[in-house]
Parts: C-alpha cells; structure tokens; sequence
C-alpha cells in the first residue's frame, strides 16, 4: 500500500524557520456533528461541545461558541482540556487498517508543537495506542504530517507536489513532529487545523512504531459537518472557495468506511479544537494487517491525473496548484 518507507523518527533538525504570527479574531461557529468513537467497532456519540450558544457542556466547562484563531499560541486553556478517554476502550478493538502513505512524507521533528507558530484554528490532537486487546501501548512512535490551512506542506525533501515548489513552505517544517506514548498509551500533538487541496478530503496522516519498527501507517479524517464549517467560515480555511472533494468522494478511503477514522471532536473552553483518537495495533508483525476500504474518487475513480494518495505523475500537481495569491506562510 505504501509508496516508500518513512524515515527514521529518531531523527531530529533543527527547524530553519520559525513563523510567528497571531491574527486574534473569533468568527461565530456552527454546531458541530456529532462523531464516533474510535475503538470498539459501534458508533457512539459524543457531544462535540460546538452549541450554537455558548454554555457549559457535559465536560463541564464552558463552549465559547466560536472556534479560536491565530495558532496554538490561542490554547490558552490547554492545561485544563478534559481526558477524551476517560470513558474507557470497552472490551473489543478492531484493528486500525492500513492506507497509502502518500509522497509528502519527509524528515520528521521530535516535538509536541508541531506548528511552528504558523496561524490557523488551533486543535490539541489526543492518541491512544493499544492492541488487538485493549491493552495500551508503551513507548510506541506516533509520527504525524498534514497540510497547512493553505493547503500546502512543508519541507525542502518533500516533493514539489507537495509544497507546489513555495519556497517559504519549503524552508519551513511545519505540522510535522513524532511523539513516544507514555506508560498509558497516550501521546499528545499541538497543531493547527489542516487545510484541503484537490482531490483530497481533509486529512492526517500517521504512523506508529514500536521498537523502530513500522506497525501501522494510515490516515484519519474529520467529520464533513466540522470540515464544512470551518472551511467556510474561519480566517484562512475560507478565501480559497468550497472544497471539491468530501468524505464521500475521496480516492484513498471510502464513504462506507470512513467512520472508523474519524476524529471525535470537541470546541474547548478556549475556542481551541480537542480532537481525539484510539489507534488499535497488531501485537506482532507476524499478525495480518488489513487495509482501508479505498474511496471512489468523485463515484467513478480518481481526477485525471489524479494520484488516490499514493504519488503524483510527472507534472502534476495534485490540484494544489499555486499558493493563494499573497500567500506568505503566515508571516508577516
């Protein structure tokens, strides 16, 4: 399924590039769907905490009903985000299946912060790793890349299908980073909320070590609801127009399976986005690893030229094209 294998993640640079920069601004939300949980196999609830109307929530703090902006810097209740999995795994865990590791993987950074101060709607990303039976897994590498808001990656050894050549993204590596799980499992990532580009759905991709050794390597989506209102309505995510491609009509995950990667989601106190996930491994290697059911591509296959996720053709560009006019990576 996987294109090339990922770099080591002990590997640590030193980033060339740090880009500082806060806009301050709230725009009112949308409520937000309601979205499943990701160990077990059944849909559950949860209530995202994206009232229309700010209110205390079920986790007991208070929604402030707008979606915050201007980065991780506006995590300003951080230290006080509720335990997403508090409520526990139950008793079955179906394995996290397997998708293309794509062409826009490059040199990984060892950091929890992985936005390097670049603007955009801020979300704590939350990982539990266990096994095929529940148990939680130690020391384990979670190793994450996305797009920025723009839409763009970063990163000088990434290809130019990636970075559309920018040579701001190129210098910078941000919304890239790898983190050990500690004795419970659980391993936390600061970031911004990812953009879209053609033929994509919105997306992260991952991939989880256990002793250096690559046990998983797949993809995890958002709910169209939150997609939605956050593409059409927060700073950065709503100049460049509706996206062309859904949960419904992506190349590399279809609209059947897609429920099982999806984030839940929840608005903090602060504005920021909580956004949890349990990521179910093999106990060994030597266990079958299965495969996400692919997507449809618009219902009849990939955009000419389109590459599914997997690589792109000479030339092409995966529809990100230029960056948006004035584009400056979020500084000043």
């Amino acid at each position: 399924m996987k294109s090339e294998s990922p770099q080591d993640p002990s590997l640590k640079v030193i980033t060339r590039r740090s880009i500082l920069r806060g806009i301050g601004l709230s725009l009112a939300a949308v409520p937000v769907a309601k979205l499943l949980v990701a160990c077990g196999g059944e849909d559950a609830p949860v209530d995202p905490g994206g009232a229309t109307d700010a209110g205390v929530t079920d986790a007991g703090f208070t929604d402030p009903g707008v979606w915050a902006t201007g980065g991780t810097a506006a995590m300003t209740a951080a230290a006080s985000y509720p335990d997403p999995f508090a409520s526990g795994l139950g008793t079955v865990c179906n394995l996290t299946c397997e998708a293309t590791l794509g062409p826009c993987y490059a040199t990984t950074v060892a950091r929890k912060d992985i936005s390097e101060g670049h603007d955009g709607l801020p979300v704590r990303l939350s990982f539990l790793i266990v096994n095929e039976n529940c148990v939680p897994v130690p020391n384990a590498t979670v190793d994450i890349w996305h797009a920025a808001p723009e839409g763009l990656y970063s990163g000088e050894d990434a290809s130019d299908f990636c970075t559309s050549g920018d040579a701001v993204a190129r210098a910078a590596r941000w919304f890239r980073g790898v983190q050990t799980t500690d004795a419970n499992g659980r391993v936390d990532f600061d970031t911004c909320f990812p953009g879209w580009y053609s033929s994509r759905t919105i997306h992260i991709h991952f991939t989880v070590r256990v002793g250096g050794q690559e046990f998983v390597t797949s993809q995890l989506f958002f709910d169209d609801t939150v997609n939605d209102d956050i593409v059409n309505t927060q700073p950065l995510y709503n100049t460049r127009g509706p996206r062309d491609t859904t949960n419904a009509n992506d190349n590399v995950v279809s609209a059947d399976s897609v429920g099982n990667y999806l984030f839940t989601t929840q608005r903090m106190a602060d504005g920021a986005m909580l956004a949890s996930k349990t990521l179910v491994i093999r106990s060994s290697l030597a266990s079958a690893q299965c495969a996400i059911p692919g997507g449809g591509g618009g219902g009849g296959g990939p955009p000419p030229g389109g590459d599914g996720g997997m690589g792109p053709p000479p030339g092409f560009d995966g529809g990100m094209g230029p960056p948006p006019p004035g584009f400056d990576g979020g500084m000043p």
